[in-house]
């Protein structure tokens, strides 16, 4: 068994390459072999979202507060709120993030593959944020 005490893993700011806006990574737990899961607590301001990305094993946000947009390729934009499960399957490009006027934060769920959990890839302009 392992207890992860609130805190002790200090809070990181969301990389500038993998996010647009104020966005801040606390994070919750990393895999231990044989496991291949980790998860963080996402926090993103008005307007914050993630850049287009894909997990080889899929991705499950669990919200937690406020509201919030996902989107996959190809898809509408999706408004989501406090209590919403949002699983992307593997390898679907999407990106998720606050609604422009609420913050919003969530869960991450993720798998490892080969030591890989997620590709990132461009970021979101502000027209297709705008929909």
């Amino acid at each position: 068994m392992k207890i992860i005490k609130s805190g002790t893993n200090a809070s990181v700011k969301g990389p500038d390459d993998w996010f647009t806006g104020t966005v801040r990574v606390d994070p919750l737990f990393a895999a231990e072999e044989p496991g291949r899961t980790s998860g963080a607590h996402v926090t993103f301001e008005p307007g914050a979202r993630t850049a287009w990305h894909t997990h080889p094993a899929g991705q499950t946000l669990i919200v937690t507060f406020g509201r919030g947009r996902v989107q996959r390729e190809g898809g509408p934009i999706e408004e989501i709120s406090q209590g919403d499960v949002v699983w992307f399957p593997a390898e679907e490009k999407h990106w998720h993030g606050a609604a422009t006027d609420t913050a919003m934060s969530h869960i991450a769920i993720q798998e490892s593959i080969n030591g890989t959990p997620v590709t990132w890839m461009e970021k979101v302009s502000d027209e297709d944020y705008n929909g």
